[in-house]
């Protein structure tokens, strides 16, 4: 008689041969269920989403593919590589395709106009009965249709509303397919500014640092690696895993639109910059050995963008037609590559290398030395597989800039698609292309159909087989970044927590310390700063004529104060009469003025105009004569020449300008203090000797700038970039080399170049202007 075995109730028989006591805990939450294993990782699942908990070794698994059984992706103690491999082997094509594709600009709630509208049950959100936080209908159709699981938000209603549609996603996808999580994304959302688009989203609560611009003006790479840190903590409360961040183009075209967004036109402090940023996003407070040096509070950085997009001929931005090609007049290719290869390839954290590389929609203009193709550089199989992927052993993800596969704009100026090099290839094609080329993700398409007419092209071009290995070896990279931030375990969040984390006091004054570190105080004649609180302070409404904003809107008139005076307040006594101020203070931004005019193509010329630096209108007499690169098959096939030599641009700043006058008459000379907002280098020359001191800042809340003119705060940062002596040095300075405008030198005999800045004694000399000095 054979003897009869009673097992504990905890003993349970689940997926092997083998009995094993049950090691982990379940406890219910608002949306989802939390499931703690013993000195194991913590789960999170819906059970809204069907899937089941399943049990090994006494330890909780999910049964993301509601097969019943636990496969190797689904098992948290196996290496993220290894899981990687195992799922894409399981998926269809269908679901790689959707894998490879990043979703276009997603508000929360949708935005009822615009170009990023959306709906609910096919009503706008105000008649729809919807929460903010519940899913679009656009939204549900590409993660249920299209598959796609990589999705790009912008502004949120509040960091709860956030953590609330997170955990909605999340819910949703989790019960479709093999379970793959949304990995969700931002473009930088941290700066001084809380009507931005993105910060406004935070609810303003978001902790709030200078431009990156004006991390680079600190000279201090902890700093950055500290906004990082704290960044990467509020972007997770928030339920965004990857950040499309940062800029490391280096800056050394003066007139590029997107200087503010770099670390500057230096080498070695970009290089040492990205790192700390990419080191400071990565790196999880707890990493997890089987994450391979990650953890479940990293945040993937997208760089961007390979291999530079600073050396824009003439200034000219890659978004737009006219500003397709970057050029290289210095032979200086190698030294732009510098803050990806040495910086964000070179981590000092277990991460190693920033997870993901966005190449910039321009034409590197013959810089391919092996195929010898014009194509913008998501299309281009020399620049990213011959260099990126093989020169520099870099295996991670590359996804395209947003719509390089879609159809530009009937004129150059039309923001649009931006197939540069390819515009004649249909969509489909494109798509091709870019697979062909080594890129794994196509940024900004909502839509399968493209990627999987690509699938086919390349089954007729090289088989089926080729084409499924192609297909898997970019869904193993796609997924390894969302297994090592942990998502697949627990993708959803607590409310309550995300209040509690996003913006908190300590958060807030880091981010107000490094602002204050990043202005730099540019002149100071006579001691005039700092000016005690308790004076009484004039400042003039601001003057911006009307134009047409980056998306070609129309945008109009506005005569207004620059500041909130309420904030003055706080520091000094406000008037509106100079003659009763004992100071004034003019706020002015960066010279604004367009690349391209409608006006001067109709009326027979290229349609081409200078990128001015002044304050003034701008005549080009010193410009190239014969542009180095040109051509549109489709819009202007007839233009081989883009130079602007005698045009003249028309300022969109000389009411600064203007303003600065007359304040100076005005005052009667008492001290006139000028604070620019700096996004590019910019003349000085037109009104220094005017004024009695300067003030720069990147970015910066009102508080932190009277911090500073107040004395509460000394200065100390240092110019990131080259202020030019005049527009003749900025026509002959070339595109791709850093350092070479003469610098403006000022009345008190000080010049404004990379690295100068004073305090209270004088010009800053210490251990950072020895670090990062130039030699002439």
């Amino acid at each position: 008689m054979k003897k009869r075995i009673v097992l504990p109730a905890l003993l349970l028989l689940v997926g092997t041969q083998t009995y094993a006591q049950k090691k982990w805990t379940e406890t219910p939450k608002n949306s989802h269920n939390i499931v703690q294993n013993q000195g194991g990782q913590t789960l999170g699942y819906s059970p809204k989403s069907g899937i089941k908990i399943i049990q090994a070794g006494g330890l909780a698994f999910k049964d993301l593919n509601k097969n019943g059984k636990l496969d190797i992706y689904e098992d948290w103690r196996k290496p993220v590589a290894e899981r990687a491999k195992d799922l894409a082997s399981k998926m269809t094509v269908e679901q790689m395709a959707g894998l490879m594709l990043y979703s276009r600009h997603q508000a929360i709630p949708a935005q009822e106009a615009g170009m990023f509208t959306g709906t609910y049950n096919e009503k706008p959100f105000s008649k729809s009965g919807a929460k903010s936080s519940d899913l679009s209908d656009q939204q549900i159709a590409f993660l249920t249709k299209d598959n796609l699981r990589h999705v790009l938000m912008t502004s949120v209603e509040s960091p709860i509303v956030a953590a609330t549609w997170n955990n909605n996603i999340q819910a949703l996808v989790e019960g479709i397919g093999m379970g793959i999580p949304s990995n969700n994304s931002s473009d930088p959302r941290n700066g001084a500014n809380k009507d931005a688009e993105y910060n406004a989203g935070s609810g303003g609560a978001i902790s709030q640092w200078p431009e990156e611009l004006g991390l680079a003006a600190t000279f201090d790479a902890a700093i950055t690696e500290q906004f990082g840190a704290i960044a990467a903590k509020e972007y997770r409360a928030m339920g965004i895993t990857t950040a499309l961040s940062p800029q490391i183009d280096l800056a050394t075209e003066p007139r590029w639109n997107r200087f503010v967004g770099t670390f500057g036109e230096d080498p070695k402090l970009a290089t040492d910059m990205a790192r700390a940023y990419v080191d400071g996003f990565q790196t999880s407070p707890k990493s997890i050995n089987a994450y391979e040096g990650w953890g479940n509070q990293s945040v993937n950085a997208m760089i961007k963008h390979w291999p530079s997009g600073g050396p824009e001929e003439g200034g000219r931005d890659g978004h737009f037609a006219y500003g397709k090609f970057a050029v290289y007049p210095g032979n200086n290719f190698e030294t732009h590559l510098k803050p990806f290869t040495d910086g964000a390839f070179q981590l000092k954290g277990a991460t190693k290398k920033a997870s993901a590389v966005m190449p910039y929609y321009t034409i590197s203009y013959d810089q391919d030395k092996k195929y010898g193709e014009n194509v913008g550089n998501g299309f281009s199989k020399y620049i990213i597989t011959d260099l990126l992927r093989d020169k520099y052993g870099y295996d991670g993800v590359v996804c395209t800039d947003w719509l390089i596969t879609a159809d530009e704009g009937a004129k150059p100026d039309i923001f649009s698609g931006k197939s540069w090099g390819v515009e004649k290839l249909s969509v489909a094609e494109r798509h091709y292309k870019v697979l062909m080329a080594g890129v794994d993700q196509f940024g900004g398409n909502n839509d399968i159909n493209p990627v999987l007419e690509a699938y086919q092209m390349g089954i007729k071009e090289h088989g089926e087989s080729f084409m499924r290995k192609r297909f898997e070896q970019s869904a193993v990279r796609l997924l390894l970044n969302i297994f090592r931030v942990g998502l697949f375990e627990n993708s959803y969040l607590d409310p309550n927590e995300t209040k509690a984390i996003v913006g908190k006091p300590d958060f807030m004054k880091a981010g107000y310390d490094a602002q204050l570190k990043s202005v730099v105080m540019i002149k100071n004649q006579n001691k005039t700063l700092p000016i005690a609180k308790g004076k009484t302070v004039y400042i003039p409404k601001r003057v911006t004529p009307a134009g047409i904003n980056f998306f070609g809107q129309p945008s109009p008139e506005k005569i207004e104060y620059p500041v909130n005076l309420e904030l003055i307040k706080k520091y000094y006594t406000v008037t509106d009469d100079p003659n009763k101020a004992d100071f004034a203070i003019v706020f002015i931004k960066s010279p604004i003025s367009g690349g391209y005019s409608r006006a001067d193509r109709e009326a027979g010329g290229n349609g081409y105009v200078p990128i001015s630096l002044q304050l003034k209108d701008y005549t080009a007499v010193d410009a190239r004569a014969q542009s180095i690169a040109a051509g549109d098959p489709v819009i202007d096939p007839t233009i081989t020449n883009r130079s602007y030599l005698n045009k003249t641009s028309k300022s969109n700043s000389y009411p600064d300008l203007n303003t600065i006058l007359e304040t100076k008459k005005a005052m009667n000379g008492k001290p006139v203090l000028v604070s620019v907002n700096i996004s590019n280098p910019m003349v000085f020359g037109e009104f220094e000797k005017e004024v009695d001191a300067i003030v720069g800042e990147f970015g910066v809340q009102v508080e932190a700038l009277l911090d500073i003119v107040s004395g509460k705060t000394e200065p100390s940062g240092l110019l990131p970039l080259q202020m030019p002596l005049n527009m003749t040095t900025v026509e002959k300075q070339m595109e791709d080399v850093p350092h070479d405008m003469t610098p403006y030198k000022d009345a008190t005999g000080n010049v404004y170049d990379f690295g100068f800045g004073l305090n209270w004694k004088g010009v800053i000399k210490d251990a950072r202007t020895a670090k990062y000095s130039v030699k002439k």
